[in-house]
């Protein structure tokens, strides 16, 4: 007799990531790269733009200046691309799939962002596509020293939402995101199975 795999435990609270998983900002965060890129004279190609999503600007800009031997302050740099970005934060969508569920949940158990972006930032296209007030917290890169694939940012998400971390469900869009709620001992949801009209 065949056992059906049953289902997942409802969980005790939820963690997003913002970029690519609530919000549809990845095009426009790499429209603001390409400008960054051609001032500075980096190589930064589209696809390992995206390999990388969920790592702060900053380590991504220091990262490339050492592996193309370019000198710059990469936290001035990090600086330039926000200011780059945040005239477009105007045209972000909600990914309504995702965002759905943050509706459904809340009010019914503790939910959280956990984003490699900026407070300012994610507050911002948080607020955008009216949302804010969905969660009991938000971390951002400021808030962690080790960012994704290292699971700190939503293990600091679950202390915040007083959720263990075994009792968290976590979405993500990218590799890097995935490997980091895995490592935290939370169930993650791979949103790019469900969302559409984002690419990867």
């Amino acid at each position: 007799m065949s056992k059906t795999k049953s289902p997942a435990p409802e969980p005790q609270g939820i963690i997003f990531d913002c970029d690519g998983t609530l919000a549809d900002t990845m095009p426009l965060h790499w429209r603001a790269w390409q400008a960054i890129a051609q001032r500075h004279r980096l190589h930064f190609p589209e696809d390992r733009f995206y390999s990388l999503g969920g790592v702060p600007s900053r380590d991504i800009l220091k990262m490339l200046g050492e592996e193309q031997g370019v000198t710059l302050d990469h936290l001035a740099v990090a600086h330039e691309k926000e200011a780059e970005f945040q005239p477009l934060i105007a045209q972000v969508e909600p990914i309504n799939s995702v965002v759905g569920v943050a509706r459904q949940y809340h009010g019914r158990i503790p939910l959280a962002v956990a984003s490699g972006g900026t407070q300012k930032i994610i507050g911002t296209i948080l607020r955008h596509l009216g949302i804010f007030e969905l969660f009991n917290a938000i971390v951002t890169s400021e808030d962690v020293t080790r960012q994704k694939p290292a699971p700190d940012i939503f293990l600091e998400a679950a202390r915040r939402i007083g959720v263990p971390p075994q009792f968290c469900r976590a979405y993500e869009d990218t590799d890097l995101g995935i490997q980091a709620i895995r490592s935290a001992g939370m169930e993650a949801v791979d949103v790019r199975h469900f969302t559409r009209g984002v690419r990867k």
